[in-house]
């Protein structure tokens, strides 16, 4: 029997996913199963059936994140504030057509 530990779980891979920590042998990181989780209201079950992914692989996610909740926190942060100096600086076309501009 094989025992697979925390490390074993999540990965950290340069030039993958701009080298944010995901699930091991997966494109999912922790930071997608942190929102899934704390702020869609997923739990840990229907992360695990939706994205088929293990019981231990989505703790593992969420056990990376408290043990480097800031780090991860800031991340998501940087990531927020990117979208809305995109969102500035290429307005929705859609949105324009729709406010009929």
């Amino acid at each position: 029997m094989v025992l697979k530990t925390l490390d074993e779980h999540i990965e950290i891979t340069p030039g993958v996913m701009g080298g944010k920590p995901r699930i091991a042998g997966h494109r999912i990181s922790v930071q997608n199963v942190v929102i899934w989780h704390n702020e869609m209201g997923y739990s840990v079950e229907q992360i695990a059936e939706d994205y088929n992914l293990t019981l231990a692989d989505v703790y593992a996610a969420l056990a990376y994140y408290h043990d480097h909740k800031e780090e991860v926190d800031k991340s998501m942060l940087e990531g927020e504030k990117f979208v809305e100096e995109m969102k500035k600086q290429y307005p929705s076309k859609l949105k324009k057509k729709l406010d009929g501009n």
